[in-house]
């Protein structure tokens, strides 16, 4: 043996195991520029259909008056993943959208449904979009955490795994707060506003929007 020679400590060892393992995982790329004649599918339940809010005060309906696109409003209140894996191949087939906005799995939590399961319906829907070569970008439902909400983990494990680009803690923050909430699970109006705002601050950090 080198005389020399010392044992590298545990601690160093790990820290580059982590970076190793870190750099092997997709990082989100960037998103390609969204056309003027963009068409954006926004998919999901409830808080994509807009429950809470008035008529023209959803998500959705909000976005596309920030970007001037085409948004479609693709929110079933009630759904769960199983079938929102179901429901969405048929229409990216026929509105053919630019970029799919994910929103779903909340209905899973509240009916207390397998989080593996729900877990694989998401990935194949994300995996949906991409065969059609479909951006697509994901919000967090947010869980109860510690006396506070939180966008669940799985939604990370899957934007850091499959490299897409997740908006983390939207819905956390206004699930949070009395003003922004119609009820315990859904946004107001308001609410409903700045989930837009902060997912289109979002595309445009990853340039899928310039303004």
């Amino acid at each position: 043996m080198l005389s020399g020679y010392r044992r590298a400590p545990w601690s160093l060892m790990l820290v580059v195991c982590l970076f190793v393992l870190g750099a092997c995982s997709p990082r989100p790329e960037p998103l390609l520029l969204l056309p003027p004649d963009a068409v954006i599918l926004a998919f999901g339940d409830s808080l994509t259909y807009g429950t809470g809010a008035p008529a023209g005060a959803s998500y959705p309906s909000h976005l596309a008056r920030m970007t001037g696109l085409e948004v479609i409003n693709a929110g079933v209140p009630g759904e769960v993943t199983t079938q929102g894996r179901a429901r969405l191949p048929g229409l990216l087939d026929q509105y053919q959208p630019d970029l799919l906005i994910l929103i779903h799995g909340g209905n899973d939590m509240l009916r207390r449904g397998d989080s593996e399961h729900k877990r694989q319906n998401l990935e194949a829907m994300i995996f949906t979009a991409r065969e059609r070569d479909i951006q697509v970008v994901m919000a967090a439902v947010p869980t109860p955490a510690l006396w506070r909400l939180s966008g669940a983990q799985v939604y990370q494990d899957l934007a850091d795994e499959l490299g897409v680009t997740l908006e983390g803690d939207a819905l956390a923050y206004i699930l949070s707060r009395d003003s922004l909430k119609a009820d315990p699970i859904h946004p107001n109006a308001e609410g409903y506003r700045i989930l837009a705002e902060r997912v289109h601050d979002l595309l445009r950090e990853a340039g899928a929007l310039i303004n």
